[in-house]
C-alpha cells in the first residue's frame, strides 16, 4: 500500500506524495506516476499500488497541493491553473528522490494519465535524466515542446481512436517527427473513449484495452528500468 511522504521540489518548495514500494528487498526500476486533471485521488493511489506489485518504486507527486477535484469543472480549473514549468520542479525532486532511493537501480521512467499523459510527454522532452516514458491520452501544449530538438527518452503512448481532447492523429504526428530524428516511440491506438484505464469511471472504463495497455507499460518499463 502506498504512504503519503513530504518532499523538496527543485526550487524549494515541499510537496506531497504517495509512494509505495514493490515486494522484496532487490533494487528495480523506479516509475513517477502523474494524476489525471481530478488529482491525486483513490485512483490514482491504486495505480501507484499497481505499479509497485509490477516491481517498481513508484511515486505519485501531488501536483495539485491537496486538492482534488469531483466534478469536472473544478478539474478543469486546477488543469488550467497548473503550471508545467512549476510542476516540473516539483516532478523533478521526485526524479532526485527516486535516483538515489535505496530500493532503486537509479533508473527513473515516467508515465501519466490524462493531464498526466501530457505531463509525462512535456517531462520526456524537458526533464533530462529518465530512462523511459509512457504516456496515457494527453498530449502538452505545442508552445511547451519542440519535438523537432527534444533529446527523448524511449516513449510508449497509448492513445484512444474517439479522443477528441487528446488526438490520436496529434500523437501520430509527434511519433513521426521523433521517428525521423533517431528518437524511439511507439504508439497504440484502442477503439475506446478518452480514459479508458480508469476502472472508476463505469461510462469510459474498457477492461480490455485497459489490461492490454497495462501489461505494455509494464513490458516497456521492464526492457527500459531493468538493471
Amino acid at each position: 500500500m502506498s504512504e503519503m511522504i513530504k518532499l523538496k521540489a527543485r526550487d524549494g518548495r515541499e510537496f506531497q506524495a504517495a509512494l509505495a514500494l514493490p515486494p522484496g528487498q532487490a533494487r528495480s526500476g523506479a516509475v513517477i506516476l502523474l494524476q489525471e486533471w481530478w488529482g491525486l485521488n483513490a485512483h490514482i493511489q491504486d495505480l501507484v499500488d499497481r505499479m509497485a506489485a509490477a516491481g517498481f518504486v513508484t511515486l505519485a507527486p501531488d501536483l495539485y497541493k491537496g486538492e482534488v477535484a469531483t466534478d469536472a469543472d473544478t478539474a478543469g480549473k486546477l488543469m488550467q491553473a497548473l503550471s508545467w514549468p512549476e510542476a516540473a520542479q516539483t516532478i523533478g525532486g521526485a526524479l532526485d528522490f527516486l535516483k538515489v532511493h535505496p530500493r532503486g537501480n537509479g533508473k527513473v521512467g515516467i508515465t501519466g494519465f490524462c493531464m498526466g499523459g501530457a505531463g509525462a510527454l512535456y517531462c520526456a522532452a524537458n526533464l533530462p535524466g529518465l530512462s523511459a516514458a509512457v504516456a496515457f491520452y494527453g498530449i502538452p501544449p505545442a508552445n511547451y515542446v519542440d519535438w523537432t530538438k527534444a533529446e527523448t527518452p524511449p516513449i510508449q503512448a497509448h492513445f484512444s481512436s474517439r479522443d477528441q481532447w487528446a488526438k490520436a492523429e496529434s500523437a501520430a504526428a509527434i511519433r513521426d517527427t521523433l521517428v525521423a530524428r533517431g528518437r524511439t516511440m511507439e504508439l497504440h491506438v484502442y477503439d475506446a473513449e478518452h480514459a479508458f484505464v480508469n476502472n472508476t469511471r463505469p461510462e469510459v472504463y474498457s477492461p480490455e484495452n485497459a489490461t492490454l495497455a497495462w501489461g505494455r507499460t509494464v513490458a516497456f518499463f521492464q526492457r527500459y528500468l531493468a538493471s
